[in-house]
């Protein structure tokens, strides 16, 4: 299921990738280890923030809207949230 957030997250991750495709570049390139770090902290931070977004937005839409139009047990609704509470 596509949600109205994907499309947003698909640009941070191919973002994020060209940004990782650029600190292999740098690693094979040389360049200082203080720099790599630096932008291996950036790239995973983009990741990160990419990863909240779509959980976050799949227990508002899929989860809550789910419960809230009884097409979600609450008890399945707080399964899949103990699940996903373990990637945040």
């Amino acid at each position: 299921m596509e949600h109205a957030s994907h499309p947003e997250i698909i640009l941070r991750l191919k973002r994020a990738h060209g940004h990782l495709a650029g600190v292999i570049a740098m690693i094979e390139s040389g360049r200082p280890c203080v720099e790599l770090a630096q932008q291996l902290f950036a790239v995973e931070s983009a990741i990160t923030k990419a990863k909240r977004e779509l959980i976050h937005d799949h227990m508002e839409h899929c989860l809550g809207d789910g419960v809230g139009e009884g097409t979600v047990r609450h008890h399945d609704a707080l399964q899949e949230f103990k699940t996903l509470s373990k990637y945040l």
